[in-house]
């Protein structure tokens, strides 16, 4: 019998959706590439917890502390049996947990019929832009710079979104006003404001109480929705200003919720607590959460059982106070924040700095700080650091989704120890310094 040629299909990227083009989505790939290529090289780029505060033996202390509550609550081996090993309800598993957790630790009063639980924070940000999104003319706004997830699920829906310009410090609610009054003179329609108000993603920048009041305000006056994303602020020194949701009185605000940062990013285990109340044609309400749970059945079916319950022990454990439980951690990244802003000032004094034409924020916590740069700080300067200087960054540019930030680096300093932060800081400013010479 003769070989027959095999003739396999060929696909052409023009052919494929058209975000998979946008050099957006290969932005993580680029720096996971770096990192892959330059084992050896000092990594300011990932934004994740540092680990040495995990031990495996706690997963299993966490799955025991739920199976017992299931126990003590009067659920049987069999029903105990199906909560951890079938898929269980759409909107999650331990949505009454959370709720508690948000009662207790940051005033935030809502049922658990307002939340639904999500695969990491990222599924909350794709169904809530699904659900408020509903046509060309609608509008997302977002502050710039801006959390590249956001931006990454707008473009996988096709959403265009309308950045607003942070100031030196910070969000201005006359600009977010602004930007409001020309989509709606376009004849568009804005939904809703994605922001980061607890030292943010990608510049650590915290928003101040006035601020906060103002956009509330400013939600109600022009009929918008705020989406709320705060990883960071439990793994910060208190004391905390008030989520926006705990300040909210007009439902303008859908919290999007995550257990990356005070668990662990593994769990992948997110929420959303939308308690807006909406309303079908046959006069019957619900709140948004139930329409977000509707969308998620097709998306992930539901949230893993079995993370859930392991995040769900961690609440048990610490009686919902997720702040309490993360004191110690908080008080790292804190110290981590502070040995690099020292660092800094060590490798750029003053004359230098401003000869460089260099500078940077002060988080007062986080994981995140910016530094300004007399180059562009793009991919190709990315590599050379990496591979000539043995230290590697984020370009800010990455987190600009109308353009800019040419001249900007993202430092992450969660997972860097204090000998690698001093080491790192100053194999950057040997960088810098070469740079600025070219």
């Amino acid at each position: 019998m003769s070989a027959q040629k095999i003739s396999h299909a060929e696909l052409r990227i023009d052919d494929l959706h058209g975000s998979l083009s946008d050099p957006l989505l290969d932005t993580m790939n680029f720096l996971n590439e770096i990192t892959f290529r330059y084992p050896e090289a000092i990594s300011f780029a990932p934004g994740k917890p540092y680990d040495g505060f995990f031990d495996v033996d706690q997963v299993f202390g966490h799955l025991r502390e739920y199976i017992g509550h299931l126990a003590a609550g009067g659920d049987s081996a069999d029903r105990i049996r199906d909560a951890i090993f079938q898929y269980g309800p759409t909107a999650g598993l331990i949505r009454q947990l959370i709720a508690d957790s948000l009662r207790v630790d940051e005033g935030i009063d809502v049922g658990p019929e307002s939340i639904v639980v999500t695969v990491g924070c990222q599924e909350a940000m794709f169904l809530v832009l699904r659900a408020l999104i509903a046509g060309p003319g609608d509008v997302l706004l977002v502050s710039s710079p801006c959390y590249v997830g956001i931006t990454g699920a707008a473009r996988l829906l096709d959403i265009e979104p309308t950045p607003v310009a942070e100031r030196e410090d910070g969000l201005d609610c006359a600009d977010l006003a602004r930007a409001i009054r020309t989509e709606r003179a376009r004849g568009r329609r804005p939904r809703a404001f994605y922001v980061v108000p607890d030292h943010s993603n990608p510049t650590g920048s915290t928003m101040p109480m006035h601020t906060r009041r103002e956009l509330l305000d400013l939600a109600r006056r022009e009929d918008i929705l705020i989406l709320e994303d705060s990883p960071y602020r439990l793994v910060s020194p208190a004391p905390h200003l008030p989520t926006l949701k705990s300040l909210d009185r007009d439902r303008r605000v859908v919290q999007l919720g995550s257990y990356s940062k005070t668990a662990f990013p593994g769990a992948r285990v997110g929420f959303a607590v939308a308690d807006q109340t909406v309303a079908d044609p046959a006069g019957g309400t619900a709140p948004l959460a139930a329409q977000l749970a509707k969308i998620k059945s097709m998306v992930t079916v539901n949230t893993s059982p079995l993370s859930q319950a392991v995040v769900a022990g961690m609440l048990l454990g610490c009686r919902g106070r997720v702040s309490e439980l993360n004191a110690k951690a908080a008080e790292y990244y804190a110290t981590a924040m502070r040995s690099t802003l020292r660092q800094l000032e060590r490798d750029f004094p003053a004359d230098r700095r401003g000869a460089l034409g260099v500078r940077w924020n002060t988080p007062a916590g986080g994981f995140f700080l910016s530094l300004r740069v007399p180059f562009r700080a793009d991919n190709a300067a990315l590599a050379r650091s990496a591979e000539e200087f043995g230290v590697i960054w984020t370009p800010m540019s990455y987190f600009y989704p109308g353009g800019g930030g040419e001249h900007g680096i993202r430092l992450s300093v969660s997972s860097l120890s204090d000998e690698e932060i001093t080491e790192g800081i100053g194999r950057l400013a040997r960088f810098v310094a070469a740079e600025a010479e070219k």
